[in-house]
């Protein structure tokens, strides 16, 4: 079975990506196709981008840079779990792409997003990224309005139909994570 990191892509003080990123995990875990964990950037508290050599190298000056690499070495797909702000994914996250390369190449990843257009416009931004990080991303993906899915755009609620949504993208990601675990083999 491949091993699915759920990265919980926002470290912002009172950030609804924890709560969006623990529905993602209580759905993926009763699934029998794939092991599920959460990943939070906080725990890898990432200053802005200080290695001196390019990531592309792979020599890691950093203790957290390397503890990361081996976190997301260990994972065969990804849901990047993304807030919107300003039409783009969050600085934190973005970071900790930037941060690695190898490490995500030919793996899969999926998306759960959400703003106030449902995170569309962080989701279509990270797309060009995987891309040059090697990862195939799948078409479905999940998308949560600030207006319906969370009540005072902060307690999440999400609509029932979500969780269809989630499920087909699951689907793929696991799909696309196995076969592409051959390819690394």
């Amino acid at each position: 079975m491949i091993k699915v990191g759920i990265i919980i892509g926002s470290t912002r003080p009172g950030r609804n990506s924890e709560a969006v990123a623990k529905w993602v995990y209580e759905i993926a875990s009763k699934r029998k196709d794939a092991i599920f964990e959460l990943v939070d950037l906080k725990d890898y508290n990432f200053p802005l981008l200080n290695e001196s050599i390019p990531a592309s190298m792979g020599q890691y000056e950093h203790e957290y840079t390397r503890r990361w690499a081996e976190k997301i070495d260990s994972l065969d797909a990804f849901i990047f779990v993304t807030p919107e702000y300003n039409h783009a994914p969050s600085a934190a996250l973005k970071n900790a792409l930037d941060y690695i390369y190898t490490e995500w190449n030919n793996k899969s990843a999926g998306f759960v997003s959400y703003g106030s257009m449902g995170g569309v416009r962080a989701v279509e931004q990270l797309r060009q990224i995987m891309a040059e990080l090697q990862i195939a991303d799948v078409r479905a993906q999940v998308s949560l309005s600030l207006f319906t899915d969370f009540e005072n755009f902060s307690t999440f609620k999400p609509a029932p139909m979500h969780e269809t949504y989630l499920n087909t993208m699951i689907d793929q990601l696991v799909a696309w994570g196995e076969a592409l675990k051959t390819i690394r083999k």
